[in-house]
């Protein structure tokens, strides 16, 4: 299984963009004069000597896409999935070429789409059959199934749940996976299911909080050591007050051990549905209210140290 990921990793990892590409093809890269023997990073393919090369990954704190891409298996088919831009920055930065990407909210598959198209792969858990159904044709329309390995449960279940990824961790001949990305409901915003797992279902910000740090100690689990995180997540306002999901969030995961590398803040252009003119009737509202509109989310990212005593409940 390892070389088979080898080879389908080499055979159809797709560049961050061609001009990087191209650029490390050339003689005489732009490679900093003091720092001309490679330098690859235990997490990543990167090769920091030649920094200058990668003009395309951020290193920035503000993200500004100004789409969502739609290409290579891309689509806005589902309210509120992930742009494909912020997986490509991740999984660049922080993968090699065969790793495992773990996502305990896989949604519609976006990260497992871009996994395997930059030659990763994948097992992600997702609480709804339905969609878990229809990720499983999309992928295999794809050519893309047999690097991903899809779980239908519920990522909070501290019992169950690191079980059933060990078993699909083992499918691809993996102990640990090599990155975690999560991606949750912003709370009750928006309404995913009916099920009381569902954390969109949260009777309180503080049960919200409780069912996403359960699901962070199973991140942490089954993650590697030394490995990151990332986790895409929004603000809300309830009752003319503000609730800052992103900085309670990133307390939980701190809680559930991992620490805190960078908080990035991305404008949410591209993955928006219907906004129509529900934008002048905000507005209004924005005024009244004595508030401001959400444009952003916060991309944060955690490392799990190589050494450390997991936090307690």
């Amino acid at each position: 299984m390892k070389e088979q990921a080898r080879q389908f990793a080499k055979k159809d990892r797709k560049p961050l963009s061609a001009k990087t590409s191209n650029k490390a093809l050339k003689s005489g890269s732009k490679t900093d004069p003091k720092n001309t023997e490679s330098k690859t990073l235990a997490y990543s393919d990167l090769d920091v000597s030649k920094w200058r090369d990668y003009e395309d990954i951020e290193t920035g704190s503000l993200w500004m896409f100004s789409g969502r891409d739609k290409q290579n298996g891309h689509q806005l088919d589902y309210h509120g999935n992930c742009v494909p831009q912020i997986l490509t920055q991740l999984i660049t930065r922080y993968t090699k070429t065969g790793d495992v990407v773990l996502d305990l909210f896989l949604g519609s598959g976006t990260s497992a789409i871009e996994a395997v198209n930059l030659g990763r792969r994948s097992v992600g858990v997702e609480l709804k059959p339905e969609m878990v159904d229809y990720v499983r044709e999309k992928l295999t329309e794809q050519d893309k199934g047999d690097q991903v390995v899809i779980i239908n449960g519920n990522s909070a279940d501290e019992q169950w749940t690191p079980k059933a990824i060990q078993r699909g961790l083992k499918q691809l001949d993996a102990a640990q996976a090599q990155f975690l990305f999560l991606h949750p409901p912003y709370a009750d915003i928006i309404r995913f299911s009916e099920s009381k797992a569902d954390l969109s279902n949260a009777e309180s910000t503080e049960a919200f909080l409780d069912q996403f740090e359960a699901v962070a100690r199973v991140g942490y689990e089954s993650l590697e050591p030394g490995r990151f995180a990332g986790l895409v997540i929004g603000d809300k306002y309830a009752n003319g007050e503000l609730i800052p999901l992103g900085f309670y969030c990133m307390d939980r995961m701190n809680r559930a051990g991992f620490k805190t590398k960078s908080i990035i803040v991305k404008n949410m252009t591209g993955n928006e549905k219907a906004k129509g003119r529900m934008n002048n009737l905000w507005r209004y509202r924005a005024l009244k209210g004595g508030f401001y509109l959400f444009k952003h989310e916060y991309v944060i990212v955690f490392e799990k140290p190589t050494s450390s005593k997991r936090a307690k409940k």
